[in-house]
């Protein structure tokens, strides 16, 4: 008969580290640790301590260090707004996303409720054609249908008889990679910071041209206010989805002039997409290449909760973004949600051939020395974009910071740990590590599915108790 330490070893990994665990005589401090961060799947290890003393006397009054806790180490969330890296954290995330954009819409944290009866749209700016693409279509129409269309001179068909549903891999790939441009796909992300800024711009000069103001005057009136999220297509283009609010010149705080409208700003959306052009750094490898917005564009009015009959409601808006927020390069199947170092990281990785020819293209243009400043091998995998998923105007809303620090105090007071006036707090902490064993993975894992699960209940209880009032 084997003995104990011959059996542990026939175990798993993750087996014998679950034993580890449990039999550890801190198992209930670190189970409560793990709880505390939400099942976070790649918690922040720090070590340190806290002590708080009167301002006068210097008496300590508070205490802690980690010195007591299991490890010696206190684990905290690592606030990933990937789902696939840390859905615990990346649903926090989405939370404060949904706070963040809805207050610009209809007041709250800090921003007056006059701001549901602005001018608002909701707005969703696409990149342009860099090729033809499979497409699905409803109703099983064809795909592209070419009746006695001539051979492209890669000896391909300019169209496909095929009908295809949403699920189709073959959807957002080119008909034909040899003409698809994928320099100019590339440029185009590594450009989009300066598009948008140009679309703004022209915003402001085309509100002027169309309500006879000078360029000056208007600015001195109105201030255009914005959320806006970069989603990425299936053809693997970066499109924006924009909240536009204007306010007047002092923000949310100042209602605009009678003549500025959301008529009025929806009418000038167009036009100033359509106005702009940027030119690429001449190089000798690509010549220049002129970017631009596609021409697909959607501007439609926002309409707070349920009045109303046009138009999309703010909280619809919010949580569609909030959504999409949480989603990384490899959800949308565009990218991948680490850097890229060298070439043979792209061979190796699980991507499409359209985005394995895009990120190539990225690596080989982050080459040329016109095209440096762009950064495009640090962003190969991301496919040359580089902007934040969501960015925000100055006085739109709250901030994320704000947000997490009003979320800090909420918990400080539910456990007590108020700062008292009159006393001075020392804080001192390091980074000791990260991440989870085996055994704590599958733990956490549990505990995250437990508080999901609790909340849906949750959910579930407070519709119906709304339901019956």
């Amino acid at each position: 008969m084997l003995n104990r330490t011959a059996r542990l070893r026939q175990l798993s990994e993750v087996d014998q580290d679950l034993i580890r665990l449990v039999q550890n005589p801190r198992f209930v401090r670190w189970l409560e640790q793990v709880n505390a961060t939400g099942g976070c799947a790649h918690p922040i290890h720090l070590a340190g301590s806290t002590t708080t003393r009167d301002a006068t006397s210097g008496e300590v009054l508070h205490q802690y260090d980690t010195n007591d806790e299991p490890g010696e180490r206190l684990l905290i969330r690592c606030r990933n707004r990937r789902a696939t890296v840390c859905a615990p954290c990346s649903r926090l995330h989405a939370g404060d996303t949904f706070h963040l954009v809805r207050a610009g819409l209809v007041g709250g944290k800090s921003v007056p409720t006059d701001v549901r009866e602005r001018p608002r749209l909701f707005v969703t700016l696409t990149a342009p054609s860099f090729g033809a693409v499979h497409r699905a279509t409803a109703d099983r129409e064809l795909c592209r249908p070419r009746r006695n269309a001539e051979r492209c001179e890669h000896g391909r068909t300019p169209g496909c008889p095929a009908t295809h549903d949403a699920t189709d891999p073959a959807v957002g790939q080119p008909l034909c990679p040899g003409c698809y441009d994928y320099p100019t796909h590339i440029l185009w992300h590594g450009h989009a910071g300066r598009l948008w800024k140009a679309f703004n711009d022209n915003l402001y000069n085309h509100l002027a041209t169309r309500t006879g103001h000078a360029r000056s005057e208007l600015r001195r009136a109105v201030r255009i206010s914005y959320a806006k999220v970069a989603e990425y297509q299936r053809r693997a283009a970066v499109h924006v989805h924009t909240v536009v609010r204007l306010d007047g010149a002092g923000g949310p705080d100042d209602p605009p002039p009678p003549w500025a409208t959301a008529d009025v700003l929806a009418a000038v959306v167009p036009t100033a997409a359509a106005a702009v052009h940027l030119r690429t750094p001449y190089s000798r490898a690509l010549g220049e290449r002129e970017l631009r917005w596609g021409a697909q564009l959607d501007a439609r009015p926002l309409r707070a909760f349920g009045s109303g009959h046009d138009g999309l409601t703010d909280d619809a808006v919010a949580a569609y973004v909030a959504k999409y927020v949480t989603k990384g390069a490899a959800d949308t199947s565009a990218g991948l949600d680490y850097r890229v170092t060298h070439p043979d990281d792209i061979t190796a990785a699980r991507l499409s051939p359209h985005v394995r020819a895009l990120m190539r293209t990225c690596w080989q243009l982050g080459g040329v020395p016109e095209l440096e400043p762009l950064r495009l091998r640090a962003w190969a995998h991301t496919l040359g974009y580089r902007g934040h998923i969501l960015t925000k105007s100055r006085v739109y809303s709250t901030t994320y910071t704000a947000l997490r620090a009003d979320r800090a105090e909420h918990e400080r007071t539910a456990s007590d740990a108020t700062d008292e006036p009159g006393t001075i707090t020392d804080a001192r902490w390091r980074y000791v590590g990260s991440g989870h064993s085996p055994g704590a993975t599958l733990i956490a894992a549990g505990i995250a599915e437990d508080q999901a699960q609790n909340r849906e209940i949750a959910r579930a209880e407070i519709g119906r108790s709304r339901a019956v009032r």
